[in-house]
């Protein structure tokens, strides 16, 4: 007897909770609609950080904003916007850009390493137009580095660099930009590279 009784205010007792929470949960709810309720770790809320039209006491000038220091770019600055893609752009950036890397064992190394992975699929290792993808049907008409001409006028093996670069940056043909794949130094290095293999035969 006294073992159902314990089991009863037990269950009087888990059922009076359940009732308490109940309750307390339909009167929050019924509390002004506008209100957020309880919120956990405000300072998450709250910016730290100043807006950029605030005042701000850290800086002589009083502004948040200040002027980038020198020689820095903003983000999504793209430094090539000179060259537009184009016949014209193309021409432009071989009459006038050049390699700004030294030529060395380490950069041509590397310069290797980015064709091999990028270019040498469709334009061979040894640069002869004859990468696994051309030899599978996949691609035609990939033209050889030390031979042939290029599409848009002028032998392969004389183009300058910036044509090259411009090339990589913007693609041609059935060839794709890979500008988002190669970093712009790392597109040098390519540059680099490629232009020693325009001199083997």
């Amino acid at each position: 007897m006294k073992g159902s009784t314990l089991a009863m205010n037990k269950n009087k007792f888990v059922y009076a909770a359940f009732l308490a929470i109940a309750f307390a949960a339909t009167l929050s709810a019924c509390r002004d609609k506008r209100s957020t309720g309880l919120e956990y770790a405000r300072n998450m809320y709250d910016p730290i950080a100043y807006n950029p039209d605030q005042p701000n006491k850290n800086f002589k000038d009083g502004k948040t904003a200040q002027l980038p220091p020198a020689n820095t770019k903003p983000v999504g600055f793209k430094e090539y916007d000179e060259y537009p893609n184009t016949k014209e752009g193309y021409e432009a950036a071989g009459a006038s850009m050049v390699n700004p890397l030294p030529v060395d064992t380490t950069n041509l190394a590397e310069g290797k390493h980015s064709f091999i992975v990028f270019c040498a699929p469709c334009h061979g290792e040894k640069g002869d137009g004859q990468g696994h993808l051309v030899k599978i049907e996949k691609f035609n008409g990939v033209p050889s580095y030390h031979e042939g001409s290029s599409s848009r006028g002028g032998a392969m093996k004389d183009l300058t660099a910036g044509k090259i670069y411009h090339t990589i940056t913007y693609g041609v043909n059935n060839m794709g930009s890979h500008a988002s794949q190669i970093s712009p130094t790392d597109r040098w290095k390519v540059v680099m590279y490629v232009q020693q293999l325009q001199k083997e035969q």
